[in-house]
């Protein structure tokens, strides 16, 4: 069996950014269901038409992993937004990783990239657009999806899911 639409994969994987490595499947397989976005678009075409026990080593360009850095998702917002009695929350700060609310209620995280007298820039893009991702691992397992979990875009364990 080789990986392709529907196919339920279990991948060991590492991911080294600019040589260091940033996140590991460890003890056990990570498991998605190919071909219904639930991996980065650069990452399912690398693995398409492998099959278990195989193993892979490659990159991923930034355009087909968290995308390119854009710009206009770099922002100043007012720093009253921030400030408890007067003073600047300590969980601000240079780096901080912050969940906000956008005006339709949205949640969107962001990194503060710079306090500034009377604003605070927020960096809304994903931390690692802009990044090329280089992946190692092996193929752990494969099986053809079920029809339930193809309807539902995601795999399903043991005994089946339960929405």
């Amino acid at each position: 069996m080789l990986i392709g639409k529907n196919t339920v994969v279990g991948v060991n994987y590492a991911l080294d950014v600019d040589g260091m490595q940033l996140d590991a499947s460890g003890d056990t397989p990570l498991t998605y269901l190919h071909g219904h976005g639930m991996m980065i678009p650069g990452f399912e075409k690398q693995l398409e038409g492998l099959a278990e026990g195989d193993t892979y080593d490659f990159m991923v360009t930034a355009a087909e992993g968290y995308g390119e850095l854009n710009p206009d998702a770099i922002t100043d917002l007012d720093k009253q937004i921030f400030l408890i009695d007067g003073n600047l929350s300590t969980e601000v700060f240079e780096g901080a990783q912050l969940q906000l609310t956008n005006q339709d209620g949205q949640p969107m995280v962001g990194v503060v990239a710079a306090i500034g007298e009377d604003t605070v820039t927020m960096d809304f893009n994903h931390q690692l657009a802009g990044k090329n991702l280089h992946f190692t691992g092996s193929i752990a397992e494969l099986r053809v999806a079920t029809e339930e979990e193809i309807a539902h875009g995601h795999v399903h364990g043991p005994g089946g899911h339960h929405h």
